[in-house]
């Protein structure tokens, strides 16, 4: 692992609301943009923040997460993600999120990866479900 990733960093995407990002809870005429897509997109965009910075062999995995999930965004509808470093800690790396539309903040909250070697966690995560099943 490539220890470069500095505090302040930022990476950002735009996204647009597709069905399979929607929940209908409201009927088919009011889908909006669902937590769990928004959870998925920020955790995208983290990751893309950090992935080339990492060395062969090396990717990373969410470790948490805190949502706040303020506003809806209807179907069709655009959101830029932004993400911006705020601690490195050996191989954790905190983020934290804001997510905008047109009318204004969607969401934000905190997001933490962790650094891990791809070959070994693949072989952990083998060992886990032979063991187990």
């Amino acid at each position: 692992m490539q220890e470069i990733v500095k505090v302040g960093q930022e990476n950002a995407q735009r996204i647009v609301v597709e069905k399979w990002r929607t929940i209908a809870l409201l009927g088919e005429d009011s889908r909006v943009y669902s937590t769990p897509a928004l959870l998925h997109d920020v955790e995208v965009t983290c990751h893309e923040s950090i992935k080339r910075f990492q060395g062969e062999g090396d990717d990373s995995v969410g470790m948490s997460a805190t949502v706040n999930h303020l506003a809806a965004t209807p179907l069709g509808m655009w959101v830029d993600i932004v993400a911006r470093v705020t601690a490195v800690a050996g191989r954790k790396v905190d983020f934290e999120f804001e997510c905008r539309d047109a009318s204004g903040v969607v969401a934000n909250g905190v997001h933490s990866r962790f650094m891990v070697n791809m070959e070994k966690t693949a072989a952990q995560i083998k060992a886990k479900a032979e063991k187990y099943r």
